[in-house]
């Protein structure tokens, strides 16, 4: 599952209303201080995590979150959570796990001074009457997943010498290993072995003679 952060939407290209992840804010009012929550059950984006963990394309997520008017545009806050899966980083087995990150974002009213004094990728923004919460899903959730994910804190990781998982392998697993620098010296003495055959033959064909 390849990391990928969505972008902030470029003005005119409008969030599809028919999204899950867009909220129509005309009931909301610009009105500072209105609140309206939602709470939505959504099907996850594609490729929502890392190459080694993350959620599942179409997994469920729960959303959970306030809209609320305020000077500069709308406040959005809440929470999404869904159904983690990967692969350990140790021992490469199975990873599930469970989602639940805090979001807030401010999406800019477009005649605010947020909006006038903000570069284009540093705030969200409305798009007419709807936002999209989609990329702020994505960026919050990608960087909650953790870096290096582990089946448990203390897996074992994998035998270095015949690659099993070292939590299925009995206590005392060990393989033998022979001292290189004795390696060494067996080899050197395998050359004088055969070194002292090949004299030894080369004088008793002379003798015969």
């Amino acid at each position: 599952m390849p990391e990928n952060s969505t972008p902030t939407q470029h003005r005119g290209a409008g969030p599809d209303p028919r999204s899950p992840y867009v909220f129509d804010v005309r009931l909301l009012g610009r009105r500072p201080g209105a609140m309206r929550p939602e709470r939505r059950r959504i099907p996850a984006p594609a490729d929502l995590g890392t190459e080694l963990i993350g959620v599942a394309d179409g997994a469920p997520l729960v959303v959970d979150v306030r809209l609320e008017s305020v000077t500069e545009g709308v406040l959005v806050t809440g929470s999404v959570s869904g159904p983690v899966r990967g692969e350990c980083g140790r021992c490469l087995g199975p990873v599930h796990d469970e989602l639940d990150v805090e979001l807030c974002e401010l999406f800019a009213y477009p005649d605010s001074t947020t909006d006038a004094t903000s570069e284009q990728d540093e705030v969200h923004r409305l798009m007419g009457d709807y936002l999209d919460i989609e990329p702020v899903v994505r960026d919050a959730t990608v960087l909650a997943l953790p870096f290096t994910p582990l089946c448990r804190p203390d897996c074992g990781g994998l035998c270095p010498d015949c690659g099993q998982r070292v939590d299925d392998l009995p206590a005392g697993h060990a393989h033998e290993q022979l001292d290189p620098r004795w390696a060494a010296l067996a080899a050197f003495g395998d050359t004088d072995s055969d070194a002292d055959g090949d004299s030894s033959g080369s004088h008793t064909s002379s003798t015969k003679e």
